[in-house]
């Protein structure tokens, strides 16, 4: 059973927020002197960490064009979105087909702001106030309803955010995929990845770290074959579960991970 969740509409400046050090490792300006300071810890163990959110960003883009241009997807939901940036999920999948509708969620009270703002002129896109493990309320919620026809496929996105939220029997990732692929029509896709490292060292400081600086608004980086077991049962498209910069690159000299103390790794998989 979901447990409520209490959201702060508070914007605090000295604690930093995952959406907002992802902000600022591509390039953005909405963020704060403690999300640049936290970033700067991170890279001491780190170092690839840039590079890591410039390619998850990527990966993103790619799939979007990917359901949209080739499976004929009109329907997203983008779970932990982040701060808004150039060519976004709404801006990739309306470039195709103008009537897609997409609809963000964030629990960052910043990116409720500077979302809502965006797309004032966008009638069919909208940005929700919501934790993502609430998927009772996020599926129920007024824009959600207004703008996503359950009745037919939808794609669900969870890019770089599941390390966001720590393990629980009914509020882990994998309760969170059940609860979301119960209310989802077959033919719809769900998009997930997250941070993994193969070496425990760096699993135990980057949760730790990050565990501490945002205040206890973190899970953990996990191992790939955690990652594999949200996908049991689905349809994974090609080319399977990777590292995100090698899924469908745009060319062979695109922007590769060089350095594998961390990846995001992870892919799409289709319901049957």
């Amino acid at each position: 059973m979901q447990t409520e969740k209490r959201l702060s509409t508070e914007i605090d400046a000295n604690v930093p927020t995952a959406a907002r050090m992802y902000d600022h490792y591509l390039g953005g300006k909405d963020n704060y002197a403690a999300d640049r300071a936290a970033c700067e810890e991170l890279d001491k163990v780190v170092p690839s960490t840039r590079r890591l959110a410039v390619n998850n960003r990527r990966f993103l883009q790619r799939v979007v064009k990917t359901l949209a241009a080739e499976h004929g997807i009109r329907q997203f939901l983008d779970h932990g979105s982040g701060l808004p940036t150039q060519n976004n999920v709404h801006q990739i999948a309306q470039g195709i087909a103008p009537e897609s509708r997409v609809v963000y969620v964030d629990n960052d009270p910043m990116v409720l702001v500077h979302g809502r703002a965006l797309l004032e002129q966008n009638e069919r896109t909208a940005v929700i106030h919501a934790d993502m493990r609430d998927t009772d309320g996020i599926f129920s919620h007024p824009e959600t309803q207004r703008l996503i026809d359950f009745s037919r496929p939808v794609a669900v996105l969870f890019n770089s955010v599941f390390h966001c939220i720590p393990d629980s029997e009914t509020d882990g990732p994998p309760a969170v995929v059940r609860r979301v692929a119960e209310r989802l029509v077959p033919g719809s896709f769900l998009v997930m990845c997250q941070l993994v490292s193969e070496d425990e060292k760096v699993r135990e400081f980057v949760t730790g770290f990050m565990d501490q600086v945002t205040q206890g608004h973190w899970g953990r980086v996990r191992q790939e074959k955690d990652v594999a077991e949200w996908f049991e049962g689905m349809e994974i498209l090609e080319p399977g579960l990777v590292e995100v910069s090698t899924w469908r690159p745009d060319s062979e000299v695109a922007p590769r991970q060089l350095t594998q103390e961390w990846i995001e790794f992870g892919g799409v998989g289709r319901l049957g």
